[in-house]
């Protein structure tokens, strides 16, 4: 078998609405040799079944998205490594694009977002997430990090926490290099922000990011999140 360039890691948790969705739409990155890797984090219900036949690997993973794609990247074979959320879709040509950005001399990168949904708000919240981190170089989990498998392992991996592993990683990363930020979008869903109430989940989340950066820990922000 030919190694992969490039290697999807994708943390699923209780997908089985959409997990055949998302993963069909990686179907032609997989023809072109792109290696996927979903780490389920213990479904209770029809996502592993599912999702059979539609990654290159699917394990059992320790609950959480950072263990979950800590334990992707073990038993992925890529020398790049893109981080995908279950409900974010990339573009067509994202394999391209990532070797581009990382073949010119780049450690680590992101897109940028679009988020889906019916809501005016979101297309705000979207161009304001992608004017932060390109500012900040910062970027969040929804934006598809991209690296290099071995920047990856110089970081450490993903912190062992339950909120923010996205923010913390990108602090240490950013101490080697700042970020490629393409201007070419993924889309995620709205669902979440729509769920919980738009302008709640704003508050909410810039709440979490002032209180994070003051210090406070992880575990406590995850309790305020659920």
């Amino acid at each position: 078998m030919t190694q992969p360039v490039i290697s999807i890691v994708l943390p699923v948790l209780n997908e089985a609405q959409h997990i055949e969705a998302t993963l069909s739409s990686l179907a032609p990155l997989r023809q072109r040799g792109i290696e996927l890797v979903l780490a389920d984090g213990g479904s209770d219900d029809d996502t592993v079944r599912r999702a059979s036949g539609l990654a290159d690997v699917i394990i059992e993973a320790p609950r959480g998205r950072a263990r979950q794609m800590n334990a992707g990247v073990a038993v992925a074979h890529g020398r790049m490594l893109l981080f995908l959320h279950a409900d974010t879709s990339l573009p067509p040509n994202a394999d391209v694009l990532v070797e581009q950005a990382l073949g010119s001399r780049g450690l680590w990168g992101r897109f940028d977002v679009h988020i889906a949904g019916r809501h005016p708000m979101l297309r705000v919240v979207a161009r304001l997430m992608n004017w932060r981190s390109r500012l900040t170089g910062i970027a969040t989990g929804d934006q598809a990090l991209f690296m290099w498998r071995e920047v990856f392992d110089r970081v450490g991996g993903f912190p062992d926490q339950p909120l923010m592993e996205d923010v913390e990683i990108c602090r240490r990363l950013r101490a080697l290099a700042r970020p490629v930020c393409l201007s070419e979008r993924v889309s995620t869903s709205g669902r979440r922000w729509e769920t919980r109430g738009v302008w709640r989940t704003i508050v909410l989340m810039w709440c979490l990011r002032w209180r994070y950066w003051r210090g406070e820990s992880a575990e406590r922000l995850a309790e305020a999140y659920r």
